[in-house]
Protein backbone atom coordinates (compact mmCIF):
# COMPACT_ATOMS: atom_id res chain seq x y z
CA UNK A 1 0.00 0.00 0.00
CA UNK A 2 1.35 3.52 -0.94
CA UNK A 3 2.32 5.88 2.38
CA UNK A 4 -0.54 3.88 4.15
CA UNK A 5 -1.38 5.14 6.82
CA UNK A 6 -0.78 8.98 5.26
CA UNK A 7 -3.25 7.88 2.57
CA UNK A 8 -5.59 6.83 5.21
CA UNK A 9 -5.88 10.17 6.70
CA UNK A 10 -6.03 11.77 3.19
CA UNK A 11 -9.03 9.98 3.05
CA UNK A 12 -10.20 11.43 6.30
CA UNK A 13 -9.05 14.82 5.38
CA UNK A 14 -9.56 15.80 1.72
CA UNK A 15 -8.38 18.85 1.87
CA UNK A 16 -4.58 17.79 2.69
CA UNK A 17 -4.11 15.97 -0.93
CA UNK A 18 -0.83 16.92 -2.37
CA UNK A 19 0.64 18.52 0.80
CA UNK A 20 3.32 17.67 2.77
CA UNK A 21 1.80 15.45 5.76
CA UNK A 22 3.70 13.59 8.83
CA UNK A 23 2.01 11.06 10.78
CA UNK A 24 3.17 10.49 13.80
CA UNK A 25 1.59 13.00 16.69
CA UNK A 26 -0.49 12.42 19.81
CA UNK A 27 -3.85 13.21 20.43
CA UNK A 28 -3.51 16.41 21.14
CA UNK A 29 -2.31 17.33 17.50
CA UNK A 30 -6.11 16.14 16.12
CA UNK A 31 -7.30 19.34 14.05
CA UNK A 32 -9.72 21.63 15.53
CA UNK A 33 -12.83 22.02 14.01
CA UNK A 34 -15.05 25.95 13.68
CA UNK A 35 -17.96 26.17 12.25
CA UNK A 36 -19.17 29.36 10.51
CA UNK A 37 -22.36 30.41 12.34
CA UNK A 38 -23.35 31.80 9.26
CA UNK A 39 -22.99 29.32 6.25
CA UNK A 40 -22.46 26.46 8.29
CA UNK A 41 -19.20 25.43 6.91
CA UNK A 42 -16.75 23.72 9.01
CA UNK A 43 -12.98 24.60 9.02
CA UNK A 44 -10.13 22.04 10.17
CA UNK A 45 -7.43 23.68 11.91
CA UNK A 46 -4.29 21.74 11.52
CA UNK A 47 -1.03 21.72 13.66
CA UNK A 48 2.57 22.60 11.43
CA UNK A 49 5.16 20.30 12.09
CA UNK A 50 7.21 23.72 12.98
CA UNK A 51 5.30 24.05 16.39
CA UNK A 52 5.51 20.07 17.25
CA UNK A 53 8.13 19.64 20.86
CA UNK A 54 8.76 16.55 22.11
CA UNK A 55 10.58 13.16 20.87
CA UNK A 56 8.38 11.35 18.71
CA UNK A 57 8.95 9.96 15.76
CA UNK A 58 7.46 9.82 11.91
CA UNK A 59 5.50 6.69 11.21
CA UNK A 60 4.98 7.57 7.88
CA UNK A 61 5.10 10.39 5.76
CA UNK A 62 3.07 11.53 2.39
CA UNK A 63 5.37 11.76 -0.64
CA UNK A 64 5.16 15.05 -0.92
CA UNK A 65 7.12 15.09 2.90
CA UNK A 66 9.12 12.65 1.67
CA UNK A 67 10.33 14.98 -0.82
CA UNK A 68 11.53 17.47 2.10
CA UNK A 69 14.34 14.63 3.52
CA UNK A 70 11.02 13.34 6.18
CA UNK A 71 10.93 9.35 6.14
CA UNK A 72 9.45 6.61 8.65
CA UNK A 73 11.07 6.83 11.61
CA UNK A 74 12.67 10.37 11.34
CA UNK A 75 12.59 11.70 14.58
CA UNK A 76 9.58 14.83 14.66
CA UNK A 77 12.11 17.63 15.98
CA UNK A 78 14.14 17.07 13.07
CA UNK A 79 11.62 16.57 10.78
CA UNK A 80 10.17 19.91 11.73
CA UNK A 81 14.04 21.02 10.76
CA UNK A 82 13.39 19.77 7.41
CA UNK A 83 9.99 20.46 6.69
CA UNK A 84 8.34 22.91 9.04
CA UNK A 85 5.36 23.92 7.11
CA UNK A 86 4.24 20.38 6.94
CA UNK A 87 1.27 19.38 8.47
CA UNK A 88 1.24 17.08 11.76
CA UNK A 89 -1.06 14.53 12.39
CA UNK A 90 -1.97 12.21 15.30
CA UNK A 91 -1.88 7.64 14.21
CA UNK A 92 -5.19 6.07 14.22
CA UNK A 93 -4.46 2.24 14.22
CA UNK A 94 -7.96 1.20 14.56
CA UNK A 95 -8.82 3.38 11.06
CA UNK A 96 -5.42 1.68 9.42
CA UNK A 97 -6.57 -1.77 10.75
CA UNK A 98 -10.06 -1.54 9.52
CA UNK A 99 -8.48 -0.38 5.88
CA UNK A 100 -6.22 -2.97 5.97
CA UNK A 101 -8.48 -5.78 5.97
CA UNK A 102 -10.51 -3.88 3.39
CA UNK A 103 -7.48 -3.93 1.08
CA UNK A 104 -6.51 -7.87 1.99
CA UNK A 105 -10.60 -9.08 1.72
CA UNK A 106 -10.52 -7.01 -2.23
CA UNK A 107 -7.32 -8.76 -3.36
CA UNK A 108 -8.33 -12.40 -1.90
CA UNK A 109 -11.67 -12.12 -4.44
CA UNK A 110 -9.41 -12.09 -7.25
CA UNK A 111 -6.75 -14.16 -6.17
CA UNK A 112 -7.28 -16.29 -2.69
CA UNK A 113 -3.39 -17.58 -2.01
CA UNK A 114 -2.13 -14.60 -0.15
CA UNK A 115 0.45 -14.30 1.89
CA UNK A 116 -0.13 -11.40 5.09
CA UNK A 117 3.23 -9.63 5.45
CA UNK A 118 1.89 -6.83 8.11
CA UNK A 119 -0.67 -3.96 7.93
CA UNK A 120 0.10 -2.88 4.62
CA UNK A 121 2.14 -5.67 2.77
CA UNK A 122 1.28 -9.01 1.17
CA UNK A 123 2.66 -11.82 -1.23
CA UNK A 124 0.18 -12.88 -3.47
CA UNK A 125 0.61 -16.37 -5.71
CA UNK A 126 -1.30 -15.50 -9.13
CA UNK A 127 0.19 -19.16 -10.47
CA UNK A 128 -3.65 -19.96 -12.34
CA UNK A 129 -5.10 -17.36 -11.33
CA UNK A 130 -7.38 -15.67 -14.73
CA UNK A 131 -10.06 -13.39 -15.41
CA UNK A 132 -13.53 -14.17 -16.91
CA UNK A 133 -12.17 -12.49 -20.21
CA UNK A 134 -9.28 -15.12 -20.34
CA UNK A 135 -11.65 -17.79 -21.26
CA UNK A 136 -9.57 -20.79 -20.61
CA UNK A 137 -6.67 -19.79 -22.26
CA UNK A 138 -3.77 -22.20 -23.10
CA UNK A 139 -0.96 -22.62 -20.72
CA UNK A 140 1.44 -20.68 -22.64
CA UNK A 141 4.10 -18.73 -20.52
CA UNK A 142 4.44 -15.63 -22.41
CA UNK A 143 0.40 -15.81 -22.31
CA UNK A 144 0.67 -16.46 -18.52
CA UNK A 145 2.49 -13.57 -18.13
CA UNK A 146 0.32 -11.17 -19.38
CA UNK A 147 -2.61 -12.88 -17.72
CA UNK A 148 -0.77 -12.05 -14.57
CA UNK A 149 -0.34 -8.32 -15.54
CA UNK A 150 -4.33 -8.47 -16.23
CA UNK A 151 -4.94 -9.53 -12.91
CA UNK A 152 -2.40 -7.54 -11.16
CA UNK A 153 -4.35 -4.08 -12.64
CA UNK A 154 -8.10 -6.12 -11.22
CA UNK A 155 -6.48 -6.23 -8.40
CA UNK A 156 -5.21 -2.49 -8.02
CA UNK A 157 -8.75 -1.53 -9.47
CA UNK A 158 -10.20 -3.78 -6.35
CA UNK A 159 -8.57 -2.42 -3.55
CA UNK A 160 -8.89 1.17 -4.58
CA UNK A 161 -13.12 0.33 -5.08
CA UNK A 162 -12.97 -1.33 -1.31
CA UNK A 163 -10.93 1.42 0.34
CA UNK A 164 -10.19 4.48 -2.11
CA UNK A 165 -6.81 3.68 -1.51
CA UNK A 166 -3.56 3.24 -4.31
CA UNK A 167 -1.29 0.28 -4.00
CA UNK A 168 2.09 -0.50 -5.77
CA UNK A 169 2.15 -4.26 -7.56
CA UNK A 170 5.53 -5.75 -8.76
CA UNK A 171 4.76 -9.52 -10.43
CA UNK A 172 7.56 -11.20 -10.33
CA UNK A 173 9.16 -15.32 -10.55
CA UNK A 174 9.69 -14.86 -6.67
CA UNK A 175 9.18 -13.11 -3.88
CA UNK A 176 11.95 -11.59 -3.59
CA UNK A 177 12.28 -9.98 -6.97
CA UNK A 178 8.35 -8.73 -6.12
CA UNK A 179 9.11 -7.19 -2.84
CA UNK A 180 12.41 -5.34 -4.69
CA UNK A 181 10.41 -4.51 -7.66
CA UNK A 182 7.50 -3.52 -5.53
CA UNK A 183 9.36 0.03 -4.44
CA UNK A 184 10.12 0.96 -8.20
CA UNK A 185 7.20 2.74 -9.60
CA UNK A 186 5.85 4.17 -5.97
CA UNK A 187 3.32 5.20 -6.03
CA UNK A 188 0.41 3.46 -7.91
CA UNK A 189 2.85 1.29 -9.39
CA UNK A 190 2.87 -1.51 -11.56
CA UNK A 191 5.83 -3.17 -12.30
CA UNK A 192 6.42 -6.21 -14.19
CA UNK A 193 9.84 -7.81 -13.94
CA UNK A 194 11.31 -10.88 -15.74
CA UNK A 195 14.56 -12.85 -14.99
CA UNK A 196 15.78 -11.30 -18.08
CA UNK A 197 15.24 -7.47 -16.71
CA UNK A 198 17.43 -7.88 -13.70
CA UNK A 199 20.49 -7.00 -14.59
CA UNK A 200 18.44 -3.67 -16.38
CA UNK A 201 16.26 -2.65 -13.13
CA UNK A 202 17.75 -4.75 -9.97
CA UNK A 203 21.38 -4.77 -10.19
CA UNK A 204 22.54 -0.59 -10.33
CA UNK A 205 20.20 -0.46 -7.07
CA UNK A 206 21.88 -0.52 -3.87
CA UNK A 207 23.04 -3.95 -2.12
CA UNK A 208 20.55 -2.96 1.21
CA UNK A 209 17.73 -2.73 -1.42
CA UNK A 210 17.65 -6.70 -0.69
CA UNK A 211 15.10 -7.62 2.09
CA UNK A 212 17.76 -9.18 4.63
CA UNK A 213 20.41 -6.77 4.25
CA UNK A 214 20.24 -4.54 6.82
CA UNK A 215 22.55 -1.11 7.80
CA UNK A 216 25.39 -3.15 9.69
CA UNK A 217 25.51 -6.08 7.09
CA UNK A 218 25.22 -2.89 4.05
CA UNK A 219 28.05 -1.53 5.86
CA UNK A 220 30.19 -4.37 5.91
CA UNK A 221 29.79 -4.40 2.58
CA UNK A 222 30.32 -1.16 1.40
CA UNK A 223 33.79 -1.69 3.68
CA UNK A 224 34.42 -4.63 1.18
CA UNK A 225 33.86 -2.44 -2.08
CA UNK A 226 30.16 -3.92 -2.51
CA UNK A 227 27.95 -1.16 -2.87
CA UNK A 228 25.09 -2.10 -5.73
CA UNK A 229 23.06 -5.71 -5.96
CA UNK A 230 25.08 -5.96 -9.44
CA UNK A 231 28.09 -5.99 -7.67
CA UNK A 232 26.72 -8.53 -4.77
CA UNK A 233 25.68 -10.66 -8.04
CA UNK A 234 29.39 -10.81 -9.93
CA UNK A 235 31.04 -11.29 -6.34
CA UNK A 236 32.57 -14.90 -5.83
CA UNK A 237 30.39 -17.23 -4.10
CA UNK A 238 32.98 -18.37 -2.01
CA UNK A 239 34.70 -14.95 -1.28
CA UNK A 240 31.19 -13.88 0.59
CA UNK A 241 30.82 -17.06 2.43
CA UNK A 242 34.75 -16.42 4.04
CA UNK A 243 33.04 -12.83 5.00
CA UNK A 244 29.94 -13.78 5.94
CA UNK A 245 29.50 -17.21 6.68
CA UNK A 246 28.39 -19.97 4.82
CA UNK A 247 24.76 -19.62 5.29
CA UNK A 248 24.16 -15.94 4.46
CA UNK A 249 27.06 -15.38 2.56
CA UNK A 250 25.25 -18.16 0.08
CA UNK A 251 21.91 -16.39 0.43
CA UNK A 252 23.15 -13.01 -0.37
CA UNK A 253 24.94 -14.55 -3.69
CA UNK A 254 21.44 -16.14 -4.60
CA UNK A 255 19.78 -13.32 -3.81
CA UNK A 256 21.42 -10.68 -5.52
CA UNK A 257 21.18 -12.82 -8.81
CA UNK A 258 17.62 -13.15 -8.05
CA UNK A 259 17.41 -16.80 -6.94
CA UNK A 260 14.49 -17.62 -4.20
CA UNK A 261 12.56 -20.63 -3.84
CA UNK A 262 9.95 -19.71 -0.61
CA UNK A 263 6.47 -20.06 -1.79
CA UNK A 264 3.70 -18.09 -0.26
CA UNK A 265 2.64 -19.29 2.54
CA UNK A 266 -1.10 -18.60 3.32
CA UNK A 267 -1.30 -19.28 6.72
CA UNK A 268 0.92 -19.20 9.54
CA UNK A 269 0.74 -18.22 13.54
CA UNK A 270 2.16 -15.62 15.63
CA UNK A 271 4.34 -16.66 18.14
CA UNK A 272 3.02 -13.29 20.01
CA UNK A 273 1.34 -9.99 19.83
CA UNK A 274 2.25 -6.97 21.55
CA UNK A 275 1.23 -3.26 21.80
CA UNK A 276 3.99 -0.60 23.22
CA UNK A 277 3.99 3.05 22.88
CA UNK A 278 7.34 6.08 23.20
CA UNK A 279 6.25 8.67 25.25
CA UNK A 280 6.42 11.99 24.16
CA UNK A 281 8.30 12.48 27.38
CA UNK A 282 9.86 10.73 29.98
CA UNK A 283 7.74 9.53 32.63
CA UNK A 284 8.68 8.83 36.06
CA UNK A 285 7.04 5.82 37.82
CA UNK A 286 6.04 7.64 41.08
CA UNK A 287 6.06 11.28 39.82
CA UNK A 288 3.58 10.62 36.96
CA UNK A 289 2.12 7.52 38.51
CA UNK A 290 -1.85 8.60 37.09
CA UNK A 291 -0.76 9.09 33.73
CA UNK A 292 1.40 5.83 33.61
CA UNK A 293 -1.21 3.59 35.38
CA UNK A 294 -3.94 5.20 32.35
CA UNK A 295 -1.77 4.47 29.48
CA UNK A 296 -0.68 1.66 31.13
CA UNK A 297 -4.35 0.28 31.38
CA UNK A 298 -4.86 1.38 27.66
CA UNK A 299 -2.33 -0.36 26.03
CA UNK A 300 -3.30 -3.92 27.94
CA UNK A 301 -7.30 -3.17 27.00
CA UNK A 302 -6.10 -2.81 23.13
CA UNK A 303 -3.43 -5.76 23.38
CA UNK A 304 -6.71 -7.91 24.64
CA UNK A 305 -9.01 -6.41 21.75
CA UNK A 306 -6.01 -7.43 19.09
CA UNK A 307 -6.28 -10.97 20.33
CA UNK A 308 -10.10 -10.89 20.92
CA UNK A 309 -10.10 -9.97 17.29
CA UNK A 310 -7.71 -12.25 15.86
CA UNK A 311 -9.47 -15.46 17.77
CA UNK A 312 -6.05 -16.34 20.45
CA UNK A 313 -5.67 -16.57 23.51
CA UNK A 314 -2.31 -16.40 25.20
CA UNK A 315 -0.60 -17.99 28.73
CA UNK A 316 2.50 -16.26 28.62
CA UNK A 317 1.97 -12.62 29.67
CA UNK A 318 5.01 -9.86 29.99
CA UNK A 319 5.73 -6.33 30.02
CA UNK A 320 8.92 -4.13 28.17
CA UNK A 321 10.33 -0.88 29.73
CA UNK A 322 12.90 0.89 28.41
CA UNK A 323 14.68 3.57 31.05
CA UNK A 324 15.90 7.02 29.59
CA UNK A 325 19.22 5.68 29.46
CA UNK A 326 18.03 3.54 27.05
CA UNK A 327 18.34 0.39 28.74
CA UNK A 328 15.76 -1.91 28.03
CA UNK A 329 14.41 -4.51 30.51
CA UNK A 330 11.55 -7.20 29.71
CA UNK A 331 9.87 -9.04 32.69
CA UNK A 332 7.29 -11.96 31.93
CA UNK A 333 5.02 -14.78 33.51
CA UNK A 334 3.01 -17.74 32.47
CA UNK A 335 -0.47 -18.56 33.73
CA UNK A 336 -2.24 -21.51 33.97
CA UNK A 337 -5.06 -20.86 32.07
CA UNK A 338 -5.20 -19.10 28.53
CA UNK A 339 -6.94 -15.79 28.52
CA UNK A 340 -7.92 -12.49 26.32
CA UNK A 341 -9.27 -10.98 29.20
CA UNK A 342 -8.08 -7.43 29.47
CA UNK A 343 -8.60 -6.92 33.50
CA UNK A 344 -6.17 -10.53 33.78
CA UNK A 345 -3.93 -9.48 31.39
CA UNK A 346 -3.44 -5.82 33.59
CA UNK A 347 -3.44 -7.80 36.77
CA UNK A 348 -0.27 -10.28 35.74
CA UNK A 349 1.57 -7.57 33.72
CA UNK A 350 1.03 -5.48 36.70
CA UNK A 351 2.80 -8.24 38.65
CA UNK A 352 5.86 -8.54 36.38
CA UNK A 353 6.10 -4.35 36.75
CA UNK A 354 6.91 -4.97 40.50
CA UNK A 355 9.51 -7.20 39.72
CA UNK A 356 11.52 -4.49 37.91
CA UNK A 357 13.27 -1.53 39.19
CA UNK A 358 11.03 1.92 38.87
CA UNK A 359 13.59 4.61 40.10
CA UNK A 360 14.35 5.90 36.31
CA UNK A 361 12.58 8.08 34.10
CA UNK A 362 10.82 5.91 31.37
CA UNK A 363 10.77 6.14 27.59
CA UNK A 364 8.70 3.64 26.38
CA UNK A 365 6.21 0.54 27.87
CA UNK A 366 4.80 -2.69 26.36
CA UNK A 367 3.04 -5.09 27.03
CA UNK A 368 2.85 -8.80 25.40
CA UNK A 369 1.09 -11.87 25.08
CA UNK A 370 3.09 -15.16 24.06
CA UNK A 371 2.25 -18.79 24.23
CA UNK A 372 -0.81 -18.30 21.63
CA UNK A 373 -3.51 -20.54 21.14
CA UNK A 374 -6.60 -20.36 19.16
CA UNK A 375 -9.56 -20.21 21.16
CA UNK A 376 -10.99 -22.97 19.56
CA UNK A 377 -8.30 -25.08 20.24
CA UNK A 378 -8.19 -23.80 23.75
CA UNK A 379 -11.67 -24.60 24.50
CA UNK A 380 -11.09 -28.21 22.96
CA UNK A 381 -8.67 -28.33 25.83
CA UNK A 382 -10.66 -27.35 28.52
CA UNK A 383 -13.52 -29.80 27.12
CA UNK A 384 -10.74 -33.01 27.94
CA UNK A 385 -9.65 -31.85 31.55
Amino acid sequence: MDAFYASVELLRYPELAGMAVVIGGGSRHRPEESTDPVTGQVTRHFTRLRDYVGRGVATTATYAARALGVNSAAGLMKAARLAPDAILLPTDFDAYRRHSRAFKAAVRAVAPLVEDRGIDEIYIDLTGVTLPEHDGAADDPTEAWWRARDVARAIKEAVRAATGLSCSIAVAPNKLLAKIASELDKPDGLTMLAVDDIPLRIWPLAARKINGIGPKTSERLEALGVHTIGDLARADAAWLIEHFGASRGAWMHDAANGRDERAVVTESEPVSISRETTFERDLHAKRDRDELSAIFTELCTDLAGDLQRKGYLGRTIGIKLRYDNFKIVTRDRTIEVPTQDAGMIRRVAGECLKRVPLDRRLRLLGVRVGGLSHCDAAALLFESL
